[in-house]
């Protein structure tokens, strides 16, 4: 089995790896809406995967708070080296998990529903839903199959804050976390290439404790896909 370059994912082995540990009370203080027992489980991961030696070059999270009404703001961008709240935006859930808050997850291919748990960036292409972001599920049995799924963070018109105050809940995708097309292009441009989204949930709280059995390495041929994004 081939892996990612090294230098795509900033992996490296733990011997290596010196790399600050992600700061819980930072990302408290840059964007104090978040639930603070979420910040602590999505560090909790963060920090674990780095030991482990992935994401270590990571300078940027994104926090999603798949337990708030999509209707509302539920995803956060932050610069941690420069100390800056980037995004605070809705985003959507997968068809299959629900109305407006989801209350079904799964990591299965045809499900529709939204997966859980650490994700690390790629790359990105253009596909059938425009400027798209690859992602790698790290969280065994949570969202493992990420890349053979084509989850993507991708533009959608969907994701319409108005239409979805009417409606009762925000469009839905086929399991990405689709986001507005305005914010799209700048929102993956922060997010490419080694760094972190974190995606909270049902059952998610066991990604706190840091089990390096449970981190996942995605395969090399699962990287060359550019076909469209769900």
């Amino acid at each position: 089995m081939r892996f990612l370059p090294l230098f795509a994912l900033g992996l490296l082995s733990a011997s290596q790896v010196h790399a600050q540990s992600v700061d819980a009370s930072l990302i408290a203080r840059l964007a104090p809406k978040i639930n603070p027992a979420v910040i602590n489980e999505a560090v909790s991961a963060m920090n674990c995967a780095r030991k482990n030696g992935v994401g270590i070059n990571a300078s940027r999270v994104a926090i999603i708070d798949y337990t708030i009404p999509s209707r509302l703001p539920r995803l956060w961008v932050l610069d941690l080296k420069q100390q800056k709240l980037l995004f605070e935006e809705h985003v959507a859930h997968g068809q299959g998990s629900g109305h407006d808050i989801p209350n079904a997850f799964s990591d299965r291919e045809g499900s529709h529903q939204t997966s859980l748990g650490l994700f690390l960036t790629d790359t990105t292409y253009q596909g059938g839903n425009g400027y798209s972001l690859r992602l790698h599920g790290l969280s065994k049995g949570f969202n493992e199959s990420a890349m053979r799924r084509l989850i993507v963070m991708h533009g959608a018109p969907y994701v319409n804050p108005l239409a979805a105050m009417a409606m009762g809940r925000l469009g839905r995708s086929w399991g990405c976390p689709a986001v507005r097309r305005e914010v799209a292009k700048p929102m993956i441009d922060t997010l490419k290439q080694g760094q972190f989204i974190y995606s909270h949930g049902p059952g998610t709280a066991k990604l706190s404790q840091c089990k390096t059995e449970n981190l996942v390495y995605m395969p090399r041929k699962d990287v060359a896909s550019t076909s469209d994004s769900r």
